[in-house]
């Protein structure tokens, strides 16, 4: 029976294709369950007409919202329902009584913005788990999620008011603080279904009386099995917090009645430093009489790993430390401690600490963009713990994994550094490791365990180890999840935790709302082992060999001679779900998403199906060939904004570039590559027939000409230099000699298309370097390539032999920068090309490179400083160099000169070929949506800067077509430009162009 052409015949979008179930068969967790099919319904009707037809044909049903759940409670058997498509709007806010109701698909910072921007700032939704910006409020429904601030704010079922609800016979039903009724009164069915399951639940409490009062809510944190003491007289039958937490086993919530609460008005962090973990939770008793909002604790390791990933300056202001407590105080704080000045209150804090003896370093923020920056740290605990680095030591992490399984169990407050203390002591009897962070001042603590769970050996270990913790958990009054729930995780171990009464009562829960157990089958009640489906099991031992060096060297062919796992199997399992990719903000990741809002189209989504294509391809050329891959990488823009953004550092557009050279080896690949792929090999020659070229680009042979070399005819094309222009600004440049101070990089791009930017860029070199006395102090390399079209077009074979005569070129035995024009090309060469050219040489070349914005705060230490520059502008920084030189590169230098600069934030839409190929154009629109055209209506007379090539013509295009910009025509223009100084070279915000 083909399950999704049953849904679809019902009206119900549904997808059975391999490649989205591969998409669907993660979560954040450590387990891998095919489904049957995926659905994506706009309605409460249409998850009730899924679910309906999966109860008359017994198949199971999986209800998920972002996918990020570490328990593995968002996969199953049967039919997924992805919630967040489209059941993800705020219905209504009222102030008044300080109430949200929302579809379960919201992301929880999207409902807290919502509820701020309804109310004047005043209220918002508290539940913040650190993944918030993708989590969605059905699944912190389903978890019980809790946050960094639940300190103040508890669970999220402390602020539930009402949950509307898909019964597992498909019925509409509304849970309310008193009791259970239809959603339509003159719904029969839903009427007398709502009675049934009242009565049996009220049976239930009252045959359970004792040990509902007895084993449930005994600590803050107290999140595993079902929340059945809720149901108690002395808490109002209060069926809807007692579904809280049911993890979408009893019923599939569909939207939700909120509560909200106040926003801070005085907020301000403290970052205490410690000597380790267990020091840092020995203080949080002394912290808590303080009423702060939120006590969360990272360990050294997170905090290296952050740097590693996007710069040292991402983690500036820490204290000395190996582990640190973040404490926010605001208002409320000040008020527990009779104060009204928040800073006297956190003085007072501090010295209260340091009388306790244990915290070695503290800092007060209070700015709250560093706030946000340091509190990212503490977000992206997760993703960063698993794969670590260090920026001082390049031999950490090597080979390091780290996963979840026993990342969430929780004890009182006060018994945390005990714990934690005979935790390292479990962790070391099993030779295992763990990197510690999480909610201290709830006493729930994250953990990342180096479990081995690709071995039969290993997964014994992890299994031995988890019952063990469970029992160590029990010992300490805790509970085994805080916030994440049981899922596949935890669900086998809860009789360690509950007794055989207890665990009869849950099971008897489940029964009363889903007799034939469909609903997320294997949560909490009758679960497999916990070592069943795991996704790293049975991934078969086979070498993927690649052109970009991606880890150590495999061995022969004989697989007794592989590494346990080959560089790039390791690689694209380097994505472990959290979903950062999902984020609406934080970043850059993921462009095609945030267009397109398909899981198919984010950095987590493609890895999935790399991960199915090296587990279930029948060959390794079979993979290479699976049409699944090349249709989720197909909308990639190869920005290299996962590579920074994602906490684990996956590179998808590596794992593209890989791919595509596989995938079109001894094959006919599309135009594009051919035309935009091989560009710079024909550049040189469109030079000379630049006036005819461009007038046909202007004419009605433009649109015949594109789809000949399959590219969009809708998308603006770049007029070429001329030769005499590039003769004018090229020509005087002098080559590199003994005496040059500074190698300055011409690429393709810049010589074909803009020269005057490779003037610019020289005479500000030449200023800046005047003090050299140098006759040549910027030598010019005009004459190579970076290679980057056949990278991105996956023509590595042709990239590696231009790279190799770049790298004999400019490795000249010197440390001078090199700097380089265009930022896609100072990325490629930074990073590609000892990825691709693995010589001492060519690491050597790589760490000479700079981008023009990288270079320029050496300039500026060095003294020197450009003209009259604007008041303001708009910055476009290109994914390449966000991604490779620092997410703030040019931000920092423009501001450090007095410049106000307002960021695009968000890739341009172009990114390359991308934007120009056939097929692109709608997305490539969309993802500019993100950022640029905004900004560019909020301000079109602002001077734009757009130093990477594809940016300014993205810049270009918006201005032809869209006709906000048309008065303004907004321009983009090199940072270069914006700082020369002759006439030959000054842009026209001072009156003269190019």
């Amino acid at each position: 029976m083909d399950i999704a052409a049953e849904l679809t015949r019902l009206g119900v979008d549904a997808d059975s294709s391999t490649r989205r179930l591969a998409e669907y068969s993660y979560d954040a967790s450590n387990y891998r369950v095919p489904p049957l099919a995926v659905t994506f319904p706009h309605t409460a009707r249409e998850v009730a007409t899924v679910v309906g037809w999966c109860h008359e044909h017994r198949v199971p049903v999986v209800p998920r919202g972002g996918g990020t759940s570490m328990g593995g409670n968002a996969i199953g058997p049967g039919v997924v329902i992805d919630l967040s498509r489209h059941l993800d709007r705020v219905l209504s806010v009222d102030a008044e009584s300080a109430t949200a109701v929302a579809g379960a698909g919201i992301v929880l910072t999207s409902l807290a913005a919502e509820a701020r921007a309804a109310t004047d700032g005043t209220l918002t939704f508290a539940p913040d788990p650190s993944s918030a910006s993708r989590a969605t409020l059905g699944g912190a429904i389903g978890n019980d999620a809790c946050g960094n601030h639940s300190v103040r704010h508890g669970r999220t079922s402390d602020h539930i008011v009402e949950l509307h609800l898909v019964t597992a016979e498909g019925l509409l039903l509304t849970a309310t603080r008193d009791g259970l009724r239809a959603t339509d009164p003159a719904d029969g069915a839903a009427v007398t279904r709502a009675a049934e399951i009242t009565g049996s639940l009220r049976e239930l409490t009252a045959a359970n009386l004792a040990i509902l009062r007895t084993q449930l809510e005994t600590i803050p944190r107290q999140v595993s099995g079902y929340h059945l003491a809720k149901l108690l007289p002395e808490n109002g039958f209060d069926v809807a917090r007692a579904l809280v937490g049911s993890e979408g086993t009893c019923a599939i919530v569909v939207s939700a009645s909120v509560a909200l609460v106040p926003v801070a008005t005085s907020q301000l962090l403290l970052c205490i430093g410690y000597r380790s973990p267990a020091d840092a939770a020995r203080d949080v008793p002394a912290i808590l009489p303080f009423a702060p909002s939120a006590i969360e604790g990272i360990d050294r390791k997170i905090v290296a790993t952050m740097a590693a990933r996007r710069g040292r300056e991402s983690v500036a202001g820490l204290p000395a430390g190996s582990a640190w407590l973040f404490v926010d105080l605001d208002e409320h704080s000040a008020a527990a401690q009779s104060e009204s000045d928040v800073s006297a209150t956190a003085k007072r804090l501090l010295d209260h600490l340091r009388a306790q003896g244990r915290m070695i370093g503290a800092a007060v923020v209070d700015d709250p963009v560093h706030r946000n920056a340091l509190w990212r740290v503490r977000e992206d605990g997760a993703g960063l713990s698993s794969r670590l680095a260090d920026p001082d030591d390049e031999s950490i992490g090597d080979g390091y994994e780290s996963w979840p399984g026993w990342e969430d169990a929780a004890v009182a407050p006060e018994r945390l550094a005990d714990y934690l203390d005979d935790f390292a002591g479990l962790l070391d009897h099993h030779g295992l490791t763990g990197v510690m962070y999480g909610h201290f001042g709830a006493g729930c603590m994250h953990v990342r365990i180096t479990f081995d769970l690709r071995s039969a050996e290993g997964r014994t270990v992890m299994a031995r180890f988890c019952t063990e913790a469970a029992e160590l958990v029990v010992r300490h009054g805790g509970s085994l999840s805080g916030e994440h729930g049981d899922g596949r995780a935890r669900s086998a171990l809860l009789p360690i935790m509950y007794s055989p009464a207890m665990m009869s009562a849950f099971a008897r829960f489940k029964a009363i709302w889903d007799p034939h157990g469909i609903l997320n089958p294997g949560s909490i009640v009758d679960p497999a082992p916990i070592t069943t489906d795991l996704a790293l099991a049975d991934v078969p031992r086979r070498s993927w060999p690649t052109s970009f060096t991606l880890g150590h060297d495999t061995a022969g062919p004989d697989p007794a001679e592989l590494p346990l796992i080959d560089p790039f199997v390791h690689a694209v399992q380097g994505c472990i779900g959290v979903g950062r990719c999902r984020a609406d903000a934080g970043g850059v990741m993921c462009p095609s998403y945030k267009a397109t809002r398909d899981e198919k189209d984010s950095t987590r989504g493609r890895a999935r199906v790399l991960q199915d294509m090296v587990r279930t391809a029948p060959t390794v050329d079979d993979g290479w060939r699976s049409t699944d891959v090349a249709e989720a990488l197909e909308l990639c823009l190869s920005c290299k904004a996962c590579s920074t953004d994602c906490p684990t550092g996956v590179d998808m557009a590596t794992y593209k570039s890989e791919f595509l050279d596989h995938h079109y080896r001894r094959r006919l690949r599309p135009l594009s590559h051919y035309s935009l792929g091989w560009m710079p090999a024909w550049l040189s020659a469109a030079g000379l027939a630049a006036p005819v070229l461009n007038r046909a680009l202007r004419s009605r042979l433009s649109g015949p000409a594109a789809r000949a070399g399959g590219l969009d005819p809708r998308r603006t094309m770049p007029a070429f230099a001329s030769h005499r222009a590039r003769r004018t600004h090229l020509g005087p440049l002098a080559p590199v000699d003994a005496s040059s101070s500074v190698v300055l990089f011409v690429d393709s791009f810049t010589r074909a298309f803009r020269p005057h930017v490779a003037t610019a860029v020289a005479e500000v070199l030449r200023a800046a370097h005047s003090v050299d006395r140098a006759s040549n102090p910027v030598g010019c390399a005009s004459d190579n390539c970076c290679g980057l079209t056949w990278i991105s077009t996956g023509q590595l074979g042709r990239a590696r032999k231009v790279l190799r005569r770049t790298v004999a070129d400019l490795d000249d035995g010197t440390d001078r920068p090199i700097v380089v024009v265009e930022p896609s090309c100072a990325a490629a060469l930074a990073k590609d090309l000892p990825e691709l050219i693995p010589t001492e040489a060519a690491r050597r070349v790589a760490a000479r490179v700079r981008s023009f914005a990288a270079h320029l705060p050496a300039l500026l230490d060095a003294g020197w400083r450009p003209p009259a520059l604007p008041d303001e502008v708009t910055l476009q920084t290109h994914c390449h160099e966000y991604a490779v030189f620092g997410a703030r590169v040019g931000v920092a230098a423009l501001e450090a000169l007095g410049v106000t600069v307002h960021t695009a934030d968000g890739c341009c839409g172009v990114a390359g070929n991308f934007g120009f190929e056939k097929g692109h154009y709608e997305v490539s629109m969309a993802v500019a949506e993100n950022g640029l055209a905004p900004a560019l209506r909020d301000a079109p007379h602002r001077p734009v800067v757009t130093d990477g090539f594809s940016c300014a013509m993205a810049v270009e295009h918006l201005a032809t077509v869209d006709d906000d910009l048309s008065r303004g025509r907004p321009r983009g223009v090199h940072l270069a430009e914006l700082l020369a100084t002759s006439p030959d070279t000054a842009t026209d915000i001072r009156g003269v162009r190019p």
